[in-house]
């Protein structure tokens, strides 16, 4: 794949809910964001801001399918999930820089 990258985000439960394509304008120095949702799921919030910290700070394009699940979940479980998300990003990040 050149240097494009590829992303996966997933717990236990891994399924495709969310897709999101990062894309670097280095003409306009700023990233882009499209993301595909699939119906009833809510990946996209992952994916998307995976998808922008990857190609902004990588400047190259990445596509990230995001699929976490957790029945039932809570508040709380979700901003721990966008939390270590983020995280796992972050050092993603630092190990292809």
């Amino acid at each position: 794949m050149c240097n494009d990258l590829a992303v996966t985000i997933y717990n236990e439960n891994a399924h495709i809910g969310a897709v999101a394509v990062g894309e670097y304008d280095h003409e306009e120095k700023r990233s882009s964001v499209s993301v595909i949702t699939r119906r009833g799921h809510k990946d996209d919030a992952i994916a998307q801001r995976a998808a922008y910290l990857i190609s902004k700070s990588t400047k190259k394009p990445v596509c990230v399918i995001a699929g976490v699940h957790l029945d039932n979940i809570t508040k709380e479980e979700i901003d721990k999930f966008l939390k270590n998300a983020e995280t796992a990003v972050e050092d993603f990040i630092s190990s292809v820089k």
